[in-house]
């Protein structure tokens, strides 16, 4: 690669870089609550599982939902809206608008969610690879 090629071909504006991270942080840090949250926002009984006719091993089936707290639900809702107001604004930053994209708009989109100072920002390099799971830094 010659010193005149630019390593971001994209040039992403440091801003739209940020939002892109914080977008990633707020989408983790959703979902680790989703899982640690009961099956059901509202308090439901469970039902038994299906035994397979052979093994008689015990499929399916839900304990019962003790429903969200009111607390679970606020914070919920809160990170649920923090990740939609990310997207919002990550989707329609003015670098968007620029007329050059044209086709290669997911492209772009695609290398904005795996830029190196995206990844770097969020640590998620650092998280996949402890959890076992390779990511590419680009």
């Amino acid at each position: 690669m010659s010193e005149d090629t630019p390593t971001d071909p994209h040039q992403f504006p440091a801003d739209l870089k940020r939002l892109q991270a914080e977008l990633h942080h707020a989408r983790a840090e959703h979902r680790a609550l989703c899982r640690a949250l009961p099956w059901s926002v509202e308090r439901l009984p469970g039902w038994p599982g299906t035994a397979h006719p052979h093994t008689g091993e015990v499929t399916g089936g839900r304990e019962p939902s003790p429903g969200y707290t009111p607390d679970q639900a606020a914070e919920e809702q809160r990170l649920w809206d923090r990740v939609r107001d990310l997207s919002i604004e990550v989707s329609t930053h003015p670098y968007w608008t620029k007329p050059e994209h044209g086709p290669e708009w997911d492209v772009a989109r695609m290398a904005l969610m795996t830029h190196k100072d995206v990844i770097a920002f969020t640590g998620l390099c650092e998280s996949a690879q402890a959890g076992g799971r390779r990511r590419t830094c680009r």
